[in-house]
């Protein structure tokens, strides 16, 4: 033990003295373990992190189910039939939209988001309330007693923690008791600020397509079981009701999938784009130091074999390469976590709130432990491989004959090959962040077909006890446009319930939409009511036809303006003067209530323009949607209703300068014409579209990041290789200078042999890019591009020529430089 200590004493003692190696070695393992530590860091507080709910593995989310992700939701009527299926031990209903509401009383009036639940939400969740109770029968009931439950955050931020319970609130108009505050760890559904009574009816008509119906499984009963009976349940249902579309339930199986996968499903993309990333700068980083260990141990091989001439066994042999493989991991461990703390504290920005649940993120011990079981058994491998290549080649006497001036011979093969992997994963990972990085840079050049400077938003949802009916609410946008007008340096104002570019909740499709005599249109356009001056404040053009006009009034002749996509696909490029249906819901399998409901009178209109399409996700939208514009001012009452029940009213100011300067001026003139009216998201266009894109930005970042370290270290292997290969040849060198070989030959000479493994490396790296083109074309094709973009793979492809080539070059020179009389002398 003793002889064991004293040796790995002296390797580390020797190490430190000369800390050169160490530094480069420890500096590479820790890049690899920083991107992998703070990808894990990410993927366990986004996808691992427990539901803080009892027994959260038997919450379900019923629905639509393919591929074992779900696919759409279960409207109230649909969750209606399904509430006495045997094995679900209880199940409640939440609306998956946050709806604007307006909110006064113990504070000034605000405009506040409100998500709408049942009264089992809460009981089949296993909430444990901050404070007070869940909603009782009768408050869940139509006409019941008006309550209103907190989020532990609005009750913070309005009551300042203070007792609230039995206290009311005016909601809308309507006071409403607050029975409950919610716990803090209750944000799995949305930043919403208040929760209010579904209020269901006992036989519902509702087919909507926004709700989430969240089930707790019995315990020890089969998930596969309970889904077998909610897809019967939801076909009896179905089978019902005439006209049902057949194709719907052939192509679907209603089932569930768990609570926590889907809450995350739509995270899950970007976090295996992370994860595959990291892996890569990983294995780059692990093979990368499997290099150097075998340089290093090859390099101290003649005083190796010294030792194991006079006797020293293998294990001795290894013991200071392992050793010293330790100290490498320990040091590049404790410098990976300190980078990977670095890193998360920048990445902060970068990650959604509602990913992290408002927290920071931090390197936990679960963290540190993946560092350290990355760290040193993977460079105590490496080492472990050098030593091991180090012993095996060659024999002693040939060691001796060699005195240590030349190791080119043992190193080569193995050297090579460890390069050429390393290219090829560098490659791999660097044509993927290309793709990525052409599509941003053509996003940054593509319209988005609208202007967003000088352009000032806010949302306005009337409060409904002011502003009951579509007349009353026509009265305060007309008001409210004639006010904003008059402010001086205003040049124009919009009022819409959808903004041209936004997140999903700007967007609002609507069915029932069809030519006359057509088929239903698939899917669903858009739909937006706007005011005459829409297209001028955000300069969108009109193609065809004409504009709205102040005369397209209520009581006039109904019109409608399409976008270029729809009059395409619909009416063969030729719109104008043609008619399209709006929200005729008749053949539609939702039984003879329909006919019925108000609600569900269809409109037809003349279409008047075709207007250019826009972006409604930012630059990097490759999905074209069909876009129906009507008169803000001919918009019926009922749809008027559907609009305010989903969406707020949204204004838009096109102003001289910049739009900041106009946030008072605009909150003033709101004030004038409605003082008790709040408004909320006062922000510019330009801040509208810069968070649109902000999930894309932030892959596009982390992946280029990725690919910044894959060439660092790529570079760092192929230079650190081609140095100790031109050491190991320098006897051959000045013998062939000796012999009148001029220094361009020498150049030429190590270039060639360093060009040609990086060229085999990148042709592998590219293969493997094709070959994983399902991975990489399945969120490529959300921004639409391909795998097959060869400006992208050329461009990566002549970086990575270029940084091998100069990590070549240094060493080539070097070559050249090699005096003659050197190697005369060592002969």
């Amino acid at each position: 033990m003793n002889t064991w200590l004293a040796e790995i004493g002296q390797t580390w003692r020797a190490s430190l003295r000369r800390p050169g190696f160490l530094v480069l070695a420890a500096g590479v393992l820790a890049l690899g373990v920083a991107a992998s530590t703070s990808v894990f860091v990410l993927i366990d507080d986004v996808l691992l992190r427990p539901l803080p709910y009892a027994a959260p593995e038997r919450l379900v989310v019923l629905g639509p189910v393919s591929d074992g992700e779900l696919q759409g939701v279960m409207s109230p009527q649909q969750y209606q039939h399904v509430q006495s299926i045997d094995g679900v031990e209880s199940i409640g209903l939440i609306k998956g939209d946050l709806k604007a509401v307006n909110v006064a009383g113990d504070g000034e009036p605000e405009q506040i988001d409100a998500f709408l639940a049942d009264r089992s939400l809460l009981p089949t969740l296993g909430v444990r309330m901050r404070l007070g109770r869940g909603f009782s029968v009768q408050e869940d009931s139509p006409g019941g007693p008006r309550a209103a439950i907190l989020a532990e955050g609005f009750w913070r931020r309005r009551y300042g923690g203070q007792p609230v319970l039995g206290r009311t609130l005016q909601v809308e108009g309507v006071a409403r008791t607050i029975v409950g505050v919610l716990p803090a760890s209750f944000d799995q559904f949305g930043a919403g600020d208040i929760m209010l009574p579904l209020a269901l009816p006992p036989h519902t008509y509702d087919d909507g397509a926004d709700f989430l119906a969240i089930a707790r499984i019995a315990p020890a009963r089969s998930i596969a079981a309970v889904n077998a009976q909610v897809d019967a349940a939801i076909r009896a249902m179905f089978a019902d009701m005439p006209g049902v579309q057949r194709d719907y339930l052939e192509k679907v199986h209603i089932g569930s999938v768990p609570l926590a996968a889907m809450l995350h499903q739509q995270q899950r993309p970007a976090m295996r784009l992370f994860l595959a990333g990291a892996l890569c700068v990983l294995l780059i980083a692990l093979v990368n130091l499997g290099n150097l260990m075998l340089l290093r141990t090859l390099s101290r091989r003649h005083d190796a074999i010294v030792r194991h001439a006079l006797g020293a066994p293998t294990w001795r042999l290894a013991l200071p390469a392992c050793a010293e493989g330790v100290l490498v991991g320990a040091i590049g461990a404790i410098a990976g976590l300190g980078l990977a703390a670095i890193g998360l504290a920048l990445l902060g920005g970068y990650v959604p709130a509602e990913w992290t649940h408002g927290q920071s993120l931090h390197i936990s011990g679960g963290a540190a432990l993946l560092a350290l079981s990355i760290a040193v058994p993977g460079a105590l491998a490496a080492a472990s491989f050098g030593a091991w290549r180090g012993v095996a080649t060659g024999s002693v006497r040939e060691a001796l004959h060699e005195g240590g001036r030349s190791q080119g011979s043992h190193s080569g093969r193995v050297g090579r090959a460890l390069v050429i992997a390393q290219m090829a994963l560098a490659t791999c990972l660097m044509c993927g962040a290309g793709l990525f990085l052409h599509a941003l840079y053509d996003a940054a050049r593509t319209p988005l077909g609208f202007a967003s400077d000088h352009v000032l938003t806010f949302d306005l949802a009337p409060v409904r006890a002011n502003h009951p009916d579509g007349a009353s609410t026509q009265d305060l946008v007309q008001g409210l446009m004639t006010r904003l007008r008059a402010v001086p340096g205003v040049e124009g104002v919009a009022v819409t319930n959808g903004l041209p570019a936004g997140t999903f909740e700007q967007q609002f499709s609507m069915g029932g939409i069809h030519p006359p005599g057509g088929e239903y249109i698939r899917p669903s356009p858009q739909i937006r009511g706007i005011s005459d001056d829409f297209f001028s404040v955000f300069r969108i053009p009109v193609r065809e036809g004409r504009a709205f006009q102040a005369t397209d009034v209520a009581g006039g002749e109904p019109v409608a303006i399409v976008n270029r996509t729809l009059a395409e696909q619909q009416y063969g490029g030729h719109a104008v003067g043609k008619e399209i249906v709006v929200n005729d819901y008749s053949g539609y399998a939702a039984g003879k209530a329909l006919a019925d409901d108000p609600d569900m009178r269809p409109v037809t209109a003349r279409i008047v323009g075709v207007v250019g399409d826009t972006r409604q996700f930012g630059p990097l939208d490759g999905y074209k949607r069909g876009f129906v514009y009507l008169p803000l001012a001919q918009v019926p009452e009922h749809i008027l209703r559907v609009f305010r029940s989903y969406q707020p009213l949204r204004f838009a100011l096109h102003v001289q300068g910049d739009p900041n300067g106009f946030r008072r001026a605009a909150r003033a003139a709101v004030a004038s014409v409605a003082p008790e009216q709040p408004i909320a998201n006062l922000s510019t266009m330009d801040d509208v579209v810069h968070a649109t894109t902000g999930d894309t930005r932030r892959d596009l970042f982390l992946i280029g990041l990725f690919a910044l370290l894959a060439l660092a270290l790529a570079a760092t292997g192929m230079y650190a290789v081609m140095t100790v290969a031109v050491t190991a040849r320098q006897r051959e060198f000045g013998v062939r200078m000796a012999l009148g070989a001029p220094p361009a030959g020498m150049v030429r000479l190590v270039l060639r042999g360093g060009i040609g493994q990086i060229a085999i490396g990148m042709l592998l790296g590219v293969g493997m890019t094709l070959a994983l083109s399902r991975v990489l074309g399945a969120v490529l094709e959300e921004i639409g591009r391909t795998v097959l973009d060869p400006l992208a793979l050329a461009g990566v492809c002549a970086v990575l020529a270029l940084a091998g080539l100069f990590a070549c070059l240094l060493p080539a020179l070097r070559a050249a430089r090699v005096p003659p009389m050197h190697a005369l002398r060592g002969e």
